[in-house]
């Protein structure tokens, strides 16, 4: 296994923990600005959040890169067509692994949620004190305000009957697994599918959007509308605020369910985008 265990796996699968962290914490924002009624500063505040995760996955993209160059560097070296058996078992292993990374990241960041709207409403604050973002966050570097947010980690007891899954609209839970799954394989089947079929491995790495594509809809089209409109009900009194704790609770559950979800369909991807790399490559334009 320690062919499989290599810096670039341990890169990519830290990475993709650490990013999967975050996104989940950028989900506090949004109890947040309920509890402050500074709404469109706690969005503002979780677009930075998510645009600082989305920069740190950016990151993994080469170790991932030299993972599926190795593969493939190996069976042209031997002269084969096709990337053998055993080499196509260890690029598997490695890309779940990666995978992997982000399933754990995501029980860090619930775990986090906590400390992240602490973070959060004191970031509120101190952007209204100082109206700078960078000043914002300096204040949080303060010995004594990390502190504080060290001492929200402090276990809490609580039952499902106070997130009951029946606020939560359905189709909120189903799209965010969706969500969370095909993003979890996007960029990693894509890679996957360069290994997979030689002769197209340079189209295949540019087409993660094949998959991420869906990922984006479900998004755009359901999950951000419905969680802003759970906010906003909240803000006006139509809601209590027990709605939005229990609707983070069951957006990380279905984050989580995604990545083991991720799990199933990532062979599946990886050959969707190496059919269409193929039929893209072998067709006369």
């Amino acid at each position: 296994m320690s062919d499989v265990f290599v810096a670039n796996v341990l890169i990519a699968a830290g990475l993709n923990f650490i990013t999967q962290a975050i996104q989940i914490g950028a989900y506090a924002a949004r109890y947040a600005g309920v509890t402050t009624g500074r709404i469109a500063t706690a969005i503002s505040l979780f677009s930075l959040l998510v645009t600082a995760s989305r920069l740190a996955s950016l990151f993994q993209t080469p170790a991932l890169g030299a993972l599926a160059d190795h593969a493939a560097n190996t069976a042209l070296a031997a002269n084969q067509s096709a990337v053998s058996p055993d080499v196509l078992h260890r690029f598997d292993l490695q890309a779940r692994i990666i995978v992997a990374g982000g399933s754990a990241g995501i029980l860090l960041g619930a775990f986090l949620l906590p400390m992240f709207f602490r973070m959060f409403v004191r970031g509120i604050g101190a952007f209204e004190r100082f109206h700078s973002i960078p000043r914002a966050l300096l204040r949080l570097t303060d010995p004594r305000v990390l502190g504080a947010l060290v001492r929200e980690l402090r276990p809490r007891r609580f039952t499902l009957a106070d997130v009951p899954i029946k606020v939560v609209p359905r189709n909120l839970l189903i799209f965010n697994t969706v969500l969370f799954a095909v993003y979890a394989v996007g960029v990693i089947a894509a890679y996957y599918a360069s290994v997979l079929d030689l002769h197209a491995r340079t189209t295949a790495t540019g087409l993660s959007g094949l998959v991420n594509g869906v990922g984006t809809i479900a998004f755009s089209l359901f999950v951000d509308p419905t969680t802003a409109l759970i906010v906003d009900k909240t803000v006006r009194d139509e809601r209590p605020r027990k709605d939005v704790l229990a609707m983070i609770f069951w957006l990380v559950v279905t984050a989580f369910l995604g990545t083991l979800l991720a799990q199933l369909i990532l062979f599946p991807a990886a050959e969707y985008i190496a059919a269409f790399a193929n039929f893209w490559v072998s067709a006369k334009h």
